[in-house]
């Protein structure tokens, strides 16, 4: 029996059963006549040990609404450092604890044109630049169709980068609504700190944030009015790049940016 297999020694089992044995046997038969009828005594059952009640959460800590303190955070930032820094302190929103990064703005603080994005992806939490990835490198080449550049000294030539949320959501996920409403107040002061003449929303989820409205479809390229400033939704580059169809489409808002930006001046 030593050296029976596994797939004998199954199939002597299952024929054992087939047979009507439904219980293993021990090695020696046992004398059931000798064993005591008196049962085995049991140890006396312990009371169960009393669970304290669990005490209350503090009010404070129940009343926290991390919209709000986001909201006081950012409304006291004075400068973009220091909304930078409020917003590295800020540690209600579990993307900080996933992300690589905290993903601030890139290009000239002073430039007319203000880009607000969606969300930092995988190249952007690894460098800690908003649009450095395959989409960042169209954007660029679209802006510099039109004359600007987020590298420009000039602020008439100049663009100035960011996203509606500074840490990457996992596997590049859309933004939630919930992460939308708790940073929208960071983004906020940050236009306000800014203060660009012209608002780009590149996609929707930036649309909804600022303008609570989604449809990019619908909204491309229809000027609207965003925190007293005008601005225009296009189309975000990653969805050009599944869909350069639209491409002429970006081009017709590219060409409208600039001519709004001519009028400005």
């Amino acid at each position: 029996m030593d050296d029976m297999g596994y797939h004998d020694a199954l199939a002597l089992l299952d024929w054992q059963i087939e047979l009507g044995a439904d219980e293993a046997i021990l090695d020696d038969p046992v004398d059931r006549f000798a064993l005591d009828d008196a049962p085995p005594a049991r140890a006396p059952a312990r009371a169960p040990a009393a669970i304290p009640p669990a005490a209350p959460a503090p009010a404070a800590a129940m009343a926290v609404d991390p919209t709000e303190v986001a909201r006081a955070a950012a409304t006291a930032a004075t400068d973009l450092p220091s909304l930078r820094a409020a917003m590295e302190g800020f540690g209600l929103c579990p993307l900080s604890q996933t992300a690589t990064q905290l993903v601030f703005a890139d290009g000239n603080p002073a430039a007319r044109v203000m880009i607000v994005g969606e969300a930092p992806g995988r190249e952007e939490d690894l460098q800690g630049k908003p649009f450095v990835g395959r989409a960042g490198q169209l954007l660029d080449r679209m802006l510099a169709a039109i004359g600007l550049s987020r590298t420009a000294g000039d602020a008439a030539q100049a663009v100035y980068i960011t996203n509606m949320l500074p840490w990457r959501p996992p596997q590049n996920r859309d933004p939630t609504p919930e992460e939308l409403s708790m940073l929208g107040p960071f983004v906020r002061r940050h236009v306000e700190l800014a203060d660009p003449d012209i608002l780009v929303l590149m996609g929707n989820h930036a649309c909804q944030g600022l303008m609570g409205r989604k449809g990019i479809t619908r909204l491309r390229g229809q000027w609207a009015e965003v925190m007293g400033r005008p601005a225009i939704p296009m189309f975000h580059p990653a969805y050009l790049l599944r869909k350069p169809h639209d491409k002429a489409k970006a081009w017709e808002d590219l060409l409208s940016l600039k001519a709004r930006l001519r009028s400005l001046t």
